[in-house]
């Protein structure tokens, strides 16, 4: 019994636990480079690190993923810069650790220059 608990603690360690992001990653449906991304909880505008950050270039070409981290899986607000100088932001997207989440044209109804 043992053994399986320290075997167990060894694998929520190498894994980051149940809810690391490990793999989660933004996918750019927009017509536009992006040039900053950050999340925050749903409703709280309390915005974390620029996702860009985590880009050789520090940006996210349209159809390009980027990879998210910090992130436990939730209901986020997103908010992003394009290269055009838009700011936009996608209320209520879902994050699942491990997966793919985008955003797209149609979705864009909060931006502002």
């Amino acid at each position: 019994m043992n053994r399986l608990l320290v075997f167990a603690s060894g694998v929520l360690v190498l894994t980051g636990g149940p809810a690391c992001a490990a793999n989660t990653q933004f996918w750019n449906l927009t017509k536009d480079k992006i040039v900053s991304l950050q999340i925050s909880p749903a409703g709280k505008a309390n915005w974390g690190q620029n996702q860009t950050d985590n880009d050789p270039d520090h940006s996210v070409d349209p159809d390009e993923r980027l990879k998210i981290t910090g992130t436990p899986a939730g209901t986020y607000d997103v908010r992003f810069t394009d290269a055009r100088g838009r700011t936009c932001t996608v209320a209520n997207v879902v994050i699942d650790s491990g997966k793919i989440f985008s955003i797209d044209e149609a979705q864009l109804s909060k931006c502002s220059k």
